[in-house]
């Protein structure tokens, strides 16, 4: 490829290095030009991994800068919104970090100015490339369980410390584990089944001393259909993380994608032929009967792969393809977000308007 779309990351903390970083490096038709970050030993370490890397101290100059393109937002939730604004008015392209806002009215303003300026803009929903989604999906496109009754889906961990130093542990607006882990979960929930007729929900702070919400359990109504969505921070022995019913057969999955682990400790799609695979004692269980045939085994997984979702940006603004995660796709999570604290706040179930989808 004869031109590559220069990227600028702003914020190299643990999402933008560990999340980003090397994802962007893996997509030939992306080059991960500049980064901002104010760390110096960060700096340094980057730019021994990725060469000719740019470094900025600021967004501000960073956006100033013609070569960028494309602009990648890991920063506090909090100044999402802001400085999604503040790249679009630069004209750039713009990724940023789930959540994609705080509120659905922000999200709303910023799909008017994106459109406004004829600019790609999405949001890092990478779990849509997670191996047991797309083996969930391909059960279900099989129709493998027949009429699905339930479907439940936990994103849990086990941190019963509260990290000092850490932005995510502060008391600010949109942070808490429904604005961390849940953009995820009811990402995939409205992809496979569309917009609820209904929502209650249950956040708690559970960990002592805690300033934020730390579990939830959101319950989607649909019309034959439950679906329940689970974190916490307090699950010590892990459950399934994917439980689905139907009136055919059941698929039960423990365990999670591979990728995030991998790139914790430092790996790049780039080193691994097996990137996104899992071993086969973690694939999931299904047991159906189909076309009068009664099976009970592993199905093995989909090879999940990240690198699927920027490389279709890349695309994207190549005019070559349509973005996957459309902003709107991402608005109506927070929307649900929003739904889902009143539910919570009110002690009721809430209503579903599908006119504010």
């Amino acid at each position: 490829m004869s031109k590559k779309i220069n990227v600028g990351l702003i914020g190299y903390g643990n999402g933008g290095r560990n999340f980003h970083a090397p994802i962007i490096h893996g997509v030939e038709e992306l080059n991960l030009y500049a980064i901002v970050t104010s760390n110096e030993e960060k700096a340094k370490v980057a730019q021994k991994k990725y060469h000719g890397l740019k470094i900025y101290h600021t967004a501000e100059t960073l956006l100033e800068d013609p070569q960028v393109e494309l602009v990648v937002i890991t920063i506090p939730n909090t100044y999402h919104a802001k400085m999604v604004e503040k790249a679009l008015l630069a004209g750039k392209h713009v990724v940023v970090d789930k959540p994609f806002t705080i509120y659905s009215k922000e999200a709303d303003s910023l799909i008017q100015l994106a459109k406004e300026k004829g600019k790609i803009l999405t949001v890092y929903q990478n779990r849509r490339w997670d191996s047991d989604f797309l083996t969930i999906q391909k059960i279900l496109q099989g129709n493998f369980l027949g009429n699905l009754v339930e479907y439940e889906a936990h994103f849990d961990r086990f941190k019963n410390i509260i990290s000092e130093n850490s932005w995510k542990e502060e008391e600010l607006p949109g942070n808490g584990i429904i604005y961390d882990l849940g953009p995820h979960l009811i990402d995939q929930a409205l992809l496979l089944f569309g917009i609820p007729q209904e929502v209650r929900a249950d956040i708690r702070i559970q960990r002592k001393n805690s300033k934020i919400h730390d579990y939830f359990e959101i319950i989607l109504d649909y019309e034959n259909l439950k679906v329940s969505l689970y974190a916490g921070m307090l699950v010590k022995e892990l459950g399934p993380h994917f439980i689905l019913k139907g009136d055919k057969g059941s698929y039960i999955k423990y365990g999670m994608d591979p990728q995030e682990e991998l790139l914790k400790k430092g790996n790049s799609p780039l080193e691994k032929e097996d990137w996104g695979e899992e071993k086969e004692e973690e694939w999931g269980i299904l047991n159906t009967e189909w076309n009068g045939i009664s099976f009970r085994g592993k199905v093995k997984s989909e090879r999940g792969d990240y690198r699927i979702f920027y490389k279709n940006v890349a695309r994207a603004i190549m005019g070559l393809e349509k973005i996957f995660v459309k902003p709107q796709e991402a608005r109506n999570v927070i929307k649900l977000i929003e739904l889902a604290i009143k539910s919570n706040e009110e002690k009721r179930a809430i209503q579903i308007c599908q006119k504010d989808f």
